[in-house]
């Protein structure tokens, strides 16, 4: 069944369904009605020319410019030009998909004024695959992510390239083969098209579902850990960590114990340390610590999803036009840039468990380099090290993006958010995060093979599903294709999916604990 886009009830699962899955969508008939009304506002104050930014004025430091009749049409057309300034390697469709789904919540509002053929034109594009060749680089993510959504509103003007069924081809062509009429641009409607941080939030939608189930698979990795470290689990008693009050240590806690029940571990048959190491016995207040913010993080993407993100905002209902700032990325900027910084304190912490596990002095009786070889062999000495190399990266990454505003436009647009640029190093830092928890899982599943007691289900399941994808080392061989085989499959979350297979559904960051 179709998504109904109404303006405001699009959530970040909606992004993902359509964004990456192609799932269609209809616009409202009431946001529809919305839209044409605020319209006929419009042509109302055009036809007494009344002064109005970006409509007939220019922008930015040209706002005080007025533009005479001639001018007003053929304004828009040049703002999409000299918008269309970026640069690099085209945006993965799906990121681009999201954007375009943002922009029609936004006009379903009824508050942006552009004609209904724009909103429906994007409609018709996400409905039929035809996707805006779009430059990842050139947001400074404040008067919107001018740049990208430009190069997207090209495609009203049939400009630019598009993907269309496997093939980049001019937009003009892929409209065409689609079947979808090319509206051009009349007065406001390119502004309209292009004033608000909608990539930044498209992309901040799905690097937020990735991290919900790349936290969970954080979880389901240092259960595995716990067990081949035999842990002292009283750390994750559910009690230790309402007596806190922080939601998202208990939903941590209680997600490994989940993993782990049925283990010799929580029965009592082994004997364990009376306190563990911090990376061992705070996992849940770290990992919590992430889910607190993904909890936040979610809620302001939604918001500014179904926000009014745009400027002007003409309110029809009191023939009201205000000029402000809602296109200012800073909402979505901060929280994206604090979960790439909590993925990377994630990973360290899953860093320090693969040490314990491949150091004899910490390990419990584990091999060293959890090989039986030593000497000949050098078992996962060098995972480490790749694990290193990668959270090392991720910390440079993780230096917030909100903060490093540059002046723009001579000064008129002197505070920026530079949002993009949290977008794109979020995305590499999950990446890298993905490959850092995928050289946990194999070497926690090669601490397994060495012990001899009942594992956890839900361990078990997990085990079962890294050794599907990375076989136990008996003698040492080239690693690399391991550790690319296993962050692909974190990235799929197929150990995720074993383990709820097998357990039932872990908690996420929004349960109630």
């Amino acid at each position: 069944m179709a998504i109904k886009i109404t303006g405001s009830s699009l959530t970040i699962e909606n992004v993902v369904s359509v964004a990456r899955h192609g799932e269609k969508i209809i616009l409202a008939p009431a946001a529809l009605g919305r839209i044409k009304k605020c319209r006929a506002m419009l042509n109302k104050k055009i036809a007494k020319r009344e002064i109005m930014y970006g409509i007939n004025t220019g922008i930015g430091e040209f706002s005080e410019i007025v533009l005479n009749d001639g001018q007003v049409k053929q304004f828009q057309r040049y703002l999409i030009y000299n918008h269309a300034a970026g640069f690099g390697k085209p945006c993965p469709i799906e990121h681009v998909r999201a954007a375009m789904l943002s922009r029609v919540n936004v006009h379903a509002k009824g508050y942006s004024a552009c004609r209904p053929q724009i909103t429906q034109t994007y409609v018709e594009m996400l409905n039929k695959g035809v996707t805006p060749v779009v430059c990842e680089k050139g947001s400074v993510g404040a008067c919107g992510d001018l740049a990208p959504m430009s190069q997207i509103a090209l495609s009203l003007l049939g400009e630019g390239e598009c993907f269309y069924k496997g093939r980049v081809m001019p937009c003009a062509v892929a409209m065409k083969k689609a079947g979808i009429p090319i509206p051009g641009l009349e007065a406001r409607d390119g502004l309209a098209a292009i004033n608000g941080s909608n990539l930044i939030t498209g992309i901040g939608c799905l690097e937020l579902y990735d991290a919900e189930r790349w936290i969970k698979q954080a979880e389901i990795a240092a259960a595995m850990s716990l067990e081949a470290l035999k842990a002292n689990m009283k750390p994750y008693d559910r009690r230790l960590h309402e007596l806190r009050g922080f939601k998202g240590a208990v939903t941590s806690a209680d997600n490994i114990r989940s993993v782990i029940a049925g283990s010799d571990l929580v029965t009592g048959k082994l004997k364990v340390k009376v306190q563990d190491a911090y990376s061992m016995r705070s996992t849940p207040q770290v990992i919590g610590a992430l889910r607190d913010h993904l909890a936040y993080a979610r809620r302001q993407m939604e918001i500014e999803l179904n926000g009014v993100a745009d400027n002007p905002i003409f309110m029809a209902d009191s023939d009201t036009v205000l000029t402000g700032a809602n296109f200012q990325g800073t909402p979505v900027s901060m929280p994206l840039d604090m979960l790439g910084a909590g993925l990377t304190m994630v990973c360290v912490l899953s860093e320090r468990r693969l040490n314990r596990l491949l150091n004899p002095a910490l390990s419990v009786g584990l091999p060293a380099f959890l090989t039986k070889g030593a000497g000949m062999f050098s078992g996962l000495m060098l995972s480490q090290y790749t694990a290193d190399a990668l959270i090392v990266e991720q910390r440079i990454l993780s230096a917030p993006s909100c903060i490093q505003s540059i002046p723009a436009a001579a000064d008129q647009e002197d505070f920026v958010s530079m949002g993009m640029n949290a977008a794109l190093k979020t995305r590499q830092i999950l990446d890298n995060a993905q490959a850092v928890l995928g050289i946990e899982f194999a070497a926690a599943a090669q601490a397994l093979d060495f012990r001899n007691f009942q594992f956890g289900e839900g361990t078990a399941a997990a085990h079962a599903a890294v050794r599907r994808v990375v076989k136990h080392l008996e003698e040492d061989r080239p690693l690399f294709k391991d550790h690319n085989a296993i962050a692909a499959a974190v990235g799929r979350c197929e150990i995720l999916d074993a383990v709820q297979s097998k357990i039932g559904e872990l908690k996420s960051s929004w349960d109630a604990p």
